[in-house]
């Protein structure tokens, strides 16, 4: 009997599912795709997390992850062969506060300077808010200087979790970005943008509606590189 894969509702651009499936792919976790639209979510998303948001992990028994950090540890407990979560308690823990870093002061920062029409009951200067977010991304250039990675010289779950959201501000204006004394967050974030993992978790699906045919993911011939 085919073993029935766990269920992801995903939305391809959402930095929070992107690294959930960044998890996944590492972690060799062949899962169900179920591509959302987010002005049309699916009935049965909105049943398995009536949150409502992306990403959505459903496994086999009925269980629900609709957490994304939970969703890329999941995958990683399962099977870590590049060893994204190591076994040494305070390299976890460095890599825990510098992703509540990123979740918690950067992401609000970030959001108000990609969308401050959104918060209508704030006054908002984009570029205040840029340059708080900008001070994070120092941090993490001087972190990058030495090897190249945000912990312990390789790459890992604070790579993996973080760079989907720098990938975001840096598309909001991109030649401001560029242009900053940032060199080695430019270098890994550019590192990241042309490499086969990053174009295996892009690769664009439609819209899923229920009863559609099964989208396995990654598909059988991705690349697991980088």
């Amino acid at each position: 009997m085919a073993t029935v894969p766990p269920i992801v509702y995903s939305f391809r651009r959402c930095p929070y599912a992107m690294r959930a499936r960044l998890a996944l792919v590492a972690a060799g976790q062949t899962v169900e795709l179920r591509e959302v639209i987010l002005r049309d979510k699916p009935a049965a998303m909105i049943a398995a997390s009536p949150k409502a948001t992306v990403p959505v992990l459903v496994l086999p028994d009925g269980t629900v992850i609709d957490e994304s950090l939970d969703i890329m540890r999941w995958a990683l407990d399962r099977h870590d062969p590049e060893g994204w979560w190591p076994d040494d308690a305070g390299m976890r823990a460095e890599i825990d506060a510098l992703i509540a870093a990123n979740d918690g002061a950067f992401k609000n920062a970030l959001n108000r300077y990609k969308y401050p029409d959104r918060f209508e009951n704030e006054t908002i200067d984009a570029k205040e808010q840029r340059d708080v977010a900008g001070a994070f991304l120092v941090s993490l250039d001087r972190r990058l200087a030495d090897a190249g990675w945000l912990v312990g010289g390789r790459p890992g779950l604070a790579d993996y979790a973080i760079v989907p959201f720098v990938r975001q501000f840096a598309h909001v204006d991109r030649s401001w970005f560029d242009a900053q004394p940032w060199p080695n967050l430019i270098a890994w974030l550019d590192r990241f943008l042309v490499s086969e993992r990053f174009a295996t978790i892009m690769v664009r699906h439609r819209q899923w509606k229920n009863g559609d045919p099964v989208t396995l993911f990654p598909g059988p011939a991705a690349e697991r590189a980088l």
